[in-house]
Protein backbone atom coordinates (compact mmCIF):
# COMPACT_ATOMS: atom_id res chain seq x y z
CA UNK A 1 0.00 0.00 0.00
CA UNK A 2 1.12 3.54 -0.71
CA UNK A 3 2.98 5.06 2.22
CA UNK A 4 0.58 7.37 4.04
CA UNK A 5 1.16 10.40 6.17
CA UNK A 6 0.74 9.73 9.89
CA UNK A 7 -0.24 12.44 12.35
CA UNK A 8 1.19 12.75 15.86
CA UNK A 9 -1.17 12.44 18.78
CA UNK A 10 -2.27 15.58 20.59
CA UNK A 11 -5.15 13.74 22.26
CA UNK A 12 -5.98 10.10 23.01
CA UNK A 13 -6.80 7.66 20.21
CA UNK A 14 -10.08 5.75 20.54
CA UNK A 15 -9.80 2.03 21.01
CA UNK A 16 -9.76 0.40 17.59
CA UNK A 17 -12.77 -1.72 16.68
CA UNK A 18 -11.62 -3.27 13.41
CA UNK A 19 -8.68 -3.28 11.04
CA UNK A 20 -10.65 -4.21 7.92
CA UNK A 21 -9.88 -1.92 5.02
CA UNK A 22 -12.23 0.66 3.52
CA UNK A 23 -12.29 2.94 0.44
CA UNK A 24 -11.06 6.53 0.33
CA UNK A 25 -10.42 9.14 -2.31
CA UNK A 26 -6.76 10.13 -1.95
CA UNK A 27 -5.08 13.21 -3.40
CA UNK A 28 -1.38 13.20 -4.30
CA UNK A 29 0.76 16.06 -5.53
CA UNK A 30 3.63 15.62 -8.00
CA UNK A 31 5.50 18.59 -9.48
CA UNK A 32 2.67 20.90 -8.46
CA UNK A 33 -0.04 18.77 -10.09
CA UNK A 34 -2.73 17.24 -7.88
CA UNK A 35 -4.18 13.86 -8.88
CA UNK A 36 -6.92 11.74 -7.31
CA UNK A 37 -7.23 7.98 -6.92
CA UNK A 38 -9.30 5.49 -4.94
CA UNK A 39 -7.25 3.68 -2.25
CA UNK A 40 -7.96 1.08 0.41
CA UNK A 41 -7.07 2.27 3.91
CA UNK A 42 -7.20 0.80 7.40
CA UNK A 43 -7.98 2.51 10.70
CA UNK A 44 -4.27 2.82 11.46
CA UNK A 45 -3.79 5.02 8.38
CA UNK A 46 -6.14 7.70 9.71
CA UNK A 47 -4.87 10.83 11.50
CA UNK A 48 -5.11 11.09 15.25
CA UNK A 49 -8.33 12.10 16.97
CA UNK A 50 -10.63 11.18 19.83
CA UNK A 51 -13.56 9.84 17.81
CA UNK A 52 -13.63 7.28 15.01
CA UNK A 53 -16.68 7.74 12.75
CA UNK A 54 -18.10 5.40 10.15
CA UNK A 55 -18.96 7.88 7.41
CA UNK A 56 -22.31 7.30 5.72
CA UNK A 57 -22.40 10.41 3.53
CA UNK A 58 -20.31 13.42 2.64
CA UNK A 59 -21.12 16.14 0.14
CA UNK A 60 -19.64 18.34 -2.58
CA UNK A 61 -19.14 22.06 -1.86
CA UNK A 62 -17.43 24.77 -3.88
CA UNK A 63 -14.41 24.54 -1.57
CA UNK A 64 -14.24 20.79 -2.22
CA UNK A 65 -14.06 21.56 -5.94
CA UNK A 66 -11.09 23.86 -5.31
CA UNK A 67 -9.33 21.23 -3.21
CA UNK A 68 -9.94 18.47 -5.76
CA UNK A 69 -8.47 20.74 -8.43
CA UNK A 70 -5.45 21.70 -6.32
CA UNK A 71 -6.51 25.36 -6.29
CA UNK A 72 -5.98 28.03 -3.66
CA UNK A 73 -3.30 26.16 -1.71
CA UNK A 74 -5.96 25.04 0.75
CA UNK A 75 -4.09 21.75 1.25
CA UNK A 76 -0.39 21.94 2.08
CA UNK A 77 0.44 18.31 2.90
CA UNK A 78 -0.06 15.27 0.68
CA UNK A 79 -1.19 12.50 0.44
CA UNK A 80 -4.54 13.83 1.60
CA UNK A 81 -8.15 12.71 1.98
CA UNK A 82 -10.45 15.68 1.13
CA UNK A 83 -14.10 16.29 2.00
CA UNK A 84 -14.97 19.24 4.24
CA UNK A 85 -17.99 17.61 5.90
CA UNK A 86 -19.57 14.27 6.70
CA UNK A 87 -22.32 12.51 8.66
CA UNK A 88 -22.22 9.07 10.16
CA UNK A 89 -22.11 6.88 13.25
CA UNK A 90 -19.51 6.82 16.02
CA UNK A 91 -17.60 3.55 15.92
CA UNK A 92 -15.16 4.25 18.78
CA UNK A 93 -14.62 7.17 21.16
CA UNK A 94 -12.07 8.27 23.75
CA UNK A 95 -14.27 11.26 24.63
CA UNK A 96 -17.05 11.15 27.24
CA UNK A 97 -19.11 13.37 24.94
CA UNK A 98 -19.74 10.61 22.40
CA UNK A 99 -20.19 6.85 22.54
CA UNK A 100 -20.36 4.12 19.88
CA UNK A 101 -23.65 4.26 18.03
CA UNK A 102 -24.09 8.02 18.34
CA UNK A 103 -25.14 9.73 15.11
CA UNK A 104 -23.00 12.78 14.33
CA UNK A 105 -22.28 15.56 11.82
CA UNK A 106 -19.05 17.41 11.08
CA UNK A 107 -18.70 20.63 9.10
CA UNK A 108 -15.83 23.10 9.09
CA UNK A 109 -12.82 23.26 11.43
CA UNK A 110 -10.65 23.01 8.27
CA UNK A 111 -11.36 19.30 8.05
CA UNK A 112 -10.71 18.29 4.44
CA UNK A 113 -7.99 20.97 4.31
CA UNK A 114 -5.51 20.55 7.17
CA UNK A 115 -7.04 17.33 8.53
CA UNK A 116 -8.23 14.33 6.54
CA UNK A 117 -11.90 14.63 5.69
CA UNK A 118 -15.09 12.88 4.66
CA UNK A 119 -14.24 11.33 1.29
CA UNK A 120 -13.56 8.00 2.97
CA UNK A 121 -15.71 5.37 4.63
CA UNK A 122 -14.15 6.26 8.00
CA UNK A 123 -12.76 9.40 9.64
CA UNK A 124 -11.01 10.09 12.93
CA UNK A 125 -11.48 13.60 14.36
CA UNK A 126 -11.57 15.71 17.52
CA UNK A 127 -14.73 15.38 19.60
CA UNK A 128 -15.10 19.18 19.72
CA UNK A 129 -15.62 19.22 15.96
CA UNK A 130 -18.72 17.01 16.06
CA UNK A 131 -22.36 17.84 16.74
CA UNK A 132 -25.21 15.36 17.21
CA UNK A 133 -27.35 14.57 14.18
CA UNK A 134 -30.67 16.36 14.84
CA UNK A 135 -33.75 14.23 15.35
CA UNK A 136 -35.73 13.98 12.14
CA UNK A 137 -32.75 14.17 9.79
CA UNK A 138 -31.06 11.16 8.21
CA UNK A 139 -27.32 11.22 7.50
CA UNK A 140 -28.09 11.62 3.79
CA UNK A 141 -30.40 14.57 4.45
CA UNK A 142 -27.86 16.15 6.78
CA UNK A 143 -25.32 16.05 3.97
CA UNK A 144 -27.90 17.29 1.48
CA UNK A 145 -27.77 20.31 3.77
CA UNK A 146 -24.01 20.03 4.31
CA UNK A 147 -21.63 22.94 4.73
CA UNK A 148 -23.46 24.92 2.04
CA UNK A 149 -26.86 24.62 3.71
CA UNK A 150 -25.41 25.10 7.18
CA UNK A 151 -23.79 28.33 5.94
CA UNK A 152 -27.13 29.41 4.45
CA UNK A 153 -28.79 28.92 7.85
CA UNK A 154 -26.08 30.97 9.56
CA UNK A 155 -26.64 33.70 6.98
CA UNK A 156 -30.39 33.78 7.62
CA UNK A 157 -29.79 33.84 11.38
CA UNK A 158 -27.37 36.77 10.99
CA UNK A 159 -29.93 38.72 8.97
CA UNK A 160 -32.59 38.02 11.61
CA UNK A 161 -30.21 39.13 14.36
CA UNK A 162 -29.67 42.34 12.38
CA UNK A 163 -33.42 42.97 12.44
CA UNK A 164 -34.82 41.44 9.25
CA UNK A 165 -38.55 40.74 9.53
CA UNK A 166 -41.14 39.38 7.10
CA UNK A 167 -43.00 42.69 7.41
CA UNK A 168 -40.06 44.59 5.87
CA UNK A 169 -40.68 46.22 2.51
CA UNK A 170 -38.78 44.71 -0.41
CA UNK A 171 -37.61 41.24 -1.38
CA UNK A 172 -34.66 39.30 0.03
CA UNK A 173 -32.14 38.69 -2.75
CA UNK A 174 -30.30 35.38 -2.97
CA UNK A 175 -27.37 35.40 -5.41
CA UNK A 176 -26.02 32.20 -6.92
CA UNK A 177 -29.47 30.88 -6.10
CA UNK A 178 -29.27 27.65 -8.12
CA UNK A 179 -26.11 26.49 -6.32
CA UNK A 180 -26.02 24.49 -3.11
CA UNK A 181 -25.90 27.39 -0.66
CA UNK A 182 -28.32 29.48 -2.70
CA UNK A 183 -30.87 26.68 -3.11
CA UNK A 184 -31.05 26.05 0.63
CA UNK A 185 -31.19 29.80 1.33
CA UNK A 186 -34.20 30.14 -1.00
CA UNK A 187 -35.89 27.20 0.73
CA UNK A 188 -35.28 28.60 4.21
CA UNK A 189 -36.28 32.18 3.48
CA UNK A 190 -39.46 31.21 1.66
CA UNK A 191 -40.38 28.79 4.45
CA UNK A 192 -39.98 31.65 6.96
CA UNK A 193 -42.35 33.80 4.93
CA UNK A 194 -39.98 36.16 3.09
CA UNK A 195 -40.45 37.17 -0.52
CA UNK A 196 -37.34 35.83 -2.23
CA UNK A 197 -35.72 37.13 -5.41
CA UNK A 198 -33.49 34.37 -6.77
CA UNK A 199 -30.61 35.43 -9.01
CA UNK A 200 -29.14 33.01 -11.54
CA UNK A 201 -27.34 33.09 -14.85
CA UNK A 202 -29.14 29.96 -16.04
CA UNK A 203 -32.51 30.95 -17.46
CA UNK A 204 -33.56 27.31 -17.71
CA UNK A 205 -33.54 27.01 -13.89
CA UNK A 206 -36.31 29.53 -13.28
CA UNK A 207 -38.95 26.84 -12.73
CA UNK A 208 -36.61 24.96 -10.37
CA UNK A 209 -36.06 28.09 -8.26
CA UNK A 210 -39.79 28.85 -8.13
CA UNK A 211 -40.37 25.29 -6.91
CA UNK A 212 -38.07 26.10 -3.98
CA UNK A 213 -40.19 29.13 -3.10
CA UNK A 214 -38.67 32.04 -5.07
CA UNK A 215 -41.22 34.78 -5.77
CA UNK A 216 -39.19 36.28 -8.63
CA UNK A 217 -36.21 35.36 -10.81
CA UNK A 218 -33.45 37.91 -11.42
CA UNK A 219 -30.97 37.57 -14.28
CA UNK A 220 -27.42 37.38 -12.97
CA UNK A 221 -26.36 40.15 -15.37
CA UNK A 222 -28.80 42.51 -13.65
CA UNK A 223 -27.01 42.30 -10.31
CA UNK A 224 -23.57 41.11 -11.40
CA UNK A 225 -22.20 44.34 -12.89
CA UNK A 226 -20.31 46.91 -10.81
CA UNK A 227 -22.73 49.62 -9.63
CA UNK A 228 -22.85 52.52 -12.10
CA UNK A 229 -23.43 54.98 -9.24
CA UNK A 230 -22.49 55.03 -5.55
CA UNK A 231 -26.16 54.50 -4.69
CA UNK A 232 -28.61 52.55 -6.83
CA UNK A 233 -32.38 52.49 -6.39
CA UNK A 234 -33.44 50.98 -3.06
CA UNK A 235 -34.55 47.46 -3.87
CA UNK A 236 -33.57 44.71 -1.43
CA UNK A 237 -34.68 44.38 2.18
CA UNK A 238 -31.67 42.11 2.67
CA UNK A 239 -29.55 39.64 0.74
CA UNK A 240 -27.67 36.36 1.01
CA UNK A 241 -24.66 36.63 -1.31
CA UNK A 242 -22.55 33.61 -2.22
CA UNK A 243 -20.89 35.30 -5.22
CA UNK A 244 -18.85 38.24 -3.94
CA UNK A 245 -16.99 40.55 -6.31
CA UNK A 246 -19.05 43.00 -8.34
CA UNK A 247 -22.27 41.22 -7.33
CA UNK A 248 -21.65 42.06 -3.68
CA UNK A 249 -20.93 45.69 -4.54
CA UNK A 250 -24.09 45.95 -6.65
CA UNK A 251 -26.17 44.34 -3.91
CA UNK A 252 -24.93 46.69 -1.18
CA UNK A 253 -25.61 49.72 -3.39
CA UNK A 254 -29.20 48.47 -3.90
CA UNK A 255 -30.10 47.75 -0.27
CA UNK A 256 -32.99 49.56 1.32
CA UNK A 257 -32.38 51.76 4.37
CA UNK A 258 -30.91 49.72 7.26
CA UNK A 259 -30.64 46.68 5.01
CA UNK A 260 -27.89 44.08 5.31
CA UNK A 261 -26.23 41.50 3.10
CA UNK A 262 -24.88 38.26 4.53
CA UNK A 263 -21.62 37.67 2.66
CA UNK A 264 -20.79 33.97 2.51
CA UNK A 265 -19.00 33.20 -0.76
CA UNK A 266 -16.51 34.41 -3.35
CA UNK A 267 -17.29 32.42 -6.48
CA UNK A 268 -17.32 35.71 -8.42
CA UNK A 269 -14.13 37.13 -6.93
CA UNK A 270 -12.62 38.29 -3.65
CA UNK A 271 -12.38 42.00 -4.46
CA UNK A 272 -15.12 44.59 -4.94
CA UNK A 273 -15.17 48.35 -5.41
CA UNK A 274 -17.68 50.41 -3.47
CA UNK A 275 -17.93 53.87 -1.91
CA UNK A 276 -18.83 54.45 1.72
CA UNK A 277 -22.10 56.15 0.78
CA UNK A 278 -24.39 53.10 1.19
CA UNK A 279 -23.08 52.77 4.75
CA UNK A 280 -23.27 56.48 5.61
CA UNK A 281 -26.53 57.43 3.89
CA UNK A 282 -28.56 54.22 4.19
CA UNK A 283 -26.97 52.46 7.14
CA UNK A 284 -26.14 49.44 4.98
CA UNK A 285 -24.30 46.54 6.61
CA UNK A 286 -22.21 43.63 5.36
CA UNK A 287 -22.42 40.65 7.70
CA UNK A 288 -19.52 38.22 7.27
CA UNK A 289 -20.51 34.56 7.62
CA UNK A 290 -17.75 32.21 8.79
CA UNK A 291 -19.13 28.69 8.95
CA UNK A 292 -15.72 27.05 9.33
CA UNK A 293 -14.95 28.26 12.86
CA UNK A 294 -18.51 28.91 14.05
CA UNK A 295 -18.76 28.23 17.82
CA UNK A 296 -20.50 25.06 18.89
CA UNK A 297 -23.54 26.72 20.56
CA UNK A 298 -24.27 28.56 17.29
CA UNK A 299 -23.88 25.30 15.37
CA UNK A 300 -26.37 23.49 17.59
CA UNK A 301 -28.97 26.24 17.11
CA UNK A 302 -28.43 26.27 13.35
CA UNK A 303 -28.82 22.50 12.96
CA UNK A 304 -31.90 22.45 15.18
CA UNK A 305 -33.53 25.13 13.03
CA UNK A 306 -32.55 23.37 9.81
CA UNK A 307 -34.22 20.18 10.99
CA UNK A 308 -37.35 22.12 11.94
CA UNK A 309 -37.60 24.41 8.91
CA UNK A 310 -36.49 22.47 5.86
CA UNK A 311 -39.22 20.72 3.88
CA UNK A 312 -37.52 17.36 3.50
CA UNK A 313 -39.39 16.40 0.34
CA UNK A 314 -38.04 19.51 -1.39
CA UNK A 315 -34.59 18.91 0.05
CA UNK A 316 -34.62 15.39 -1.38
CA UNK A 317 -35.79 16.70 -4.75
CA UNK A 318 -32.80 19.03 -5.14
CA UNK A 319 -30.25 16.36 -4.13
CA UNK A 320 -28.11 14.22 -6.43
CA UNK A 321 -26.08 11.26 -5.13
CA UNK A 322 -22.64 10.31 -6.49
CA UNK A 323 -19.77 7.90 -5.72
CA UNK A 324 -16.17 8.63 -4.72
CA UNK A 325 -15.02 7.90 -8.28
CA UNK A 326 -17.33 10.64 -9.61
CA UNK A 327 -15.79 13.40 -7.48
CA UNK A 328 -13.01 14.71 -9.79
CA UNK A 329 -15.49 15.28 -12.64
CA UNK A 330 -18.15 16.80 -10.39
CA UNK A 331 -15.57 18.95 -8.64
CA UNK A 332 -14.63 20.53 -11.96
CA UNK A 333 -18.30 21.11 -12.76
CA UNK A 334 -19.09 22.88 -9.50
CA UNK A 335 -16.26 25.35 -10.15
CA UNK A 336 -17.82 26.15 -13.53
CA UNK A 337 -21.25 26.73 -12.03
CA UNK A 338 -22.67 23.64 -13.74
CA UNK A 339 -24.05 21.92 -10.63
CA UNK A 340 -27.68 22.42 -9.60
CA UNK A 341 -28.79 22.03 -6.01
CA UNK A 342 -26.96 19.73 -3.63
CA UNK A 343 -24.69 16.75 -4.28
CA UNK A 344 -24.21 14.03 -1.64
CA UNK A 345 -21.36 11.54 -1.75
CA UNK A 346 -21.67 7.90 -0.66
CA UNK A 347 -18.08 6.91 0.26
CA UNK A 348 -19.04 3.26 0.65
CA UNK A 349 -19.63 2.57 -3.02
Amino acid sequence: MHSLLHWRAAFPRPKEVTMSDFPALMLDETDGKVTASIRRLTDSDLPEGEVLVKVEYSTLNYKDGMILGGLGRLVRKYPHVPGVDFAGTVEASASPEFKPGDRVILTGWRVGETHWGGYAAKARVKADWLVPLPQGLSARQAMAVGTAGFTAMLAVMALEDHGLRTSDEGEVLVTGAAGGLGSVAVLLLSKLGYRVAASTGRESLGEYLRSLGASSIVDRAEVGAPPAKPLLSERWAAAVDSVGGATLANTVASLRVRGAVASCGNAGGVEFNLTVLPFLLRGACILGIDSVMAPKPRRLIAWKRLAELLPLDRLDSLTTEIRLVDLPEMGAKILKGEVKGRVVVDPNR
